[in-house]
């Protein structure tokens, strides 16, 4: 072992057993790896285990030179953190967050009779998103195709599956587009449709269509990826929302508004007069100017926001009236 080597080791054992980022230096002092851990030391040191199962790893390894690290109070901010650094910097090693730019919308289209629906990569008229995967829109496109039109009937939809797909006329058309607009903007539309859907593929099953059945499937769950997408943060942006963290010296509190977070503080001891001042500061925050995110960079930091508030317990999320 050189003494490069040495250094790094001795470095990585001091490292604590605490969440924050690292960071992964080359011999230049550029940083090419930026990740997260809610334990530093341990995610830090498997880096650094003989067998890694992603060749990625083994590549990065050879580069690192040295390493820095920040802790924080909890993993949300871990995660936070980690995002911003990574949009910042953009390291060679890093995949997920820096290329939001390359984020799409899937747009309902004006008079196509072959292709109602199109990807675009702004914010236009009649679209829904932004989604991280064009491969992913693409085959919903492709699959909805073999359906059209699609007719909203009383309390249900109305379709028929073909194997190839056909042209629409300029009525069936636009009869078609505002079922598509009335199933990507409204939640409970959008389930009616898949209800439908579900009961396609076990008919098609009982009748060992197995084809068929297997369309289905494919078809209900690019369409649940799709609402999910497309809905999951009403309700975390349609509220404010104060999280209350334990930490190692007491307590943290969020505050986080139209799904953003605004402030943010530290309490050793945690009164209700505390919590109730620090409710006041961030409806202050609110009303004050802020730095706007553009719309795609702000979906990584939003589903960031969006899966802490899912994975913590009850008692620690907490809706201001």
């Amino acid at each position: 072992m050189n003494s490069t080597s040495e250094n790094l080791m001795k470095k990585i054992n001091r490292i604590p057993a605490l969440p924050g980022v690292y960071k992964m230096l080359d011999s230049q002092g550029r940083i090419i790896y930026v990740g997260k851990s809610i334990s530093l030391k341990n995610r830090v040191r498997s880096y650094f285990t003989k067998n890694h199962n992603w060749k990625k790893v083994e590549k990065m390894v050879a580069f690192i030179h040295d390493i820095e690290y920040i802790t924080t109070d909890t993993h949300l901010e871990a995660r936070l953190l980690e995002c911003r650094l990574i949009k910042e910097i953009k390291p060679i090693f890093n995949a997920q967050f820096k290329n939001h730019e390359k984020y799409v919308y899937l747009k309902v289209e004006d008079y196509n009779p072959y292709n109602p629906l199109a990807i675009v990569n702004n914010r236009e008229e009649n679209s829904f998103g932004p989604f991280r995967r064009r491969s992913f829109l693409i085959n919903l496109i492709d699959s909805l195709k073999n359906l059209y039109p699609i007719i909203r009937e009383s309390k249900t939809y109305t379709f028929q599956y073909k194997l190839m797909p056909t042209s629409m006329d300029k009525d069936a058309f636009e009869m078609n587009k505002n079922t598509l607009l009335s199933i990507l903007s409204n939640e409970e539309e959008m389930g009616l449709f898949v209800g439908e859907l579900e009961k396609k593929m076990h008919e098609a099953a009982s009748k060992l269509e197995f084809a068929a059945a297997s369309y289905y499937r494919d078809l209900i769950y690019g369409l649940n990826y799709a609402r999910k997408r497309i809905h999951e943060y009403k309700s975390l942006i349609s509220k404010d929302i104060l999280l209350k963290i334990p930490i190692s010296e007491g307590y943290k509190l969020f505050f986080i508004s139209n799904g953003r977070l605004l402030l943010k503080s530290t309490y050793t001891s945690l009164s209700q007069g505390d919590m109730e001042r620090f409710i006041d500061m961030g409806k202050t925050l609110k009303s004050s100017p802020v730095d706007e995110l553009d719309e795609k960079s702000s979906l990584d930091f939003r589903d960031i926001l969006y899966s802490e508030i899912e994975a913590l317990p009850k008692e620690m999320v907490i809706t201001i009236k």
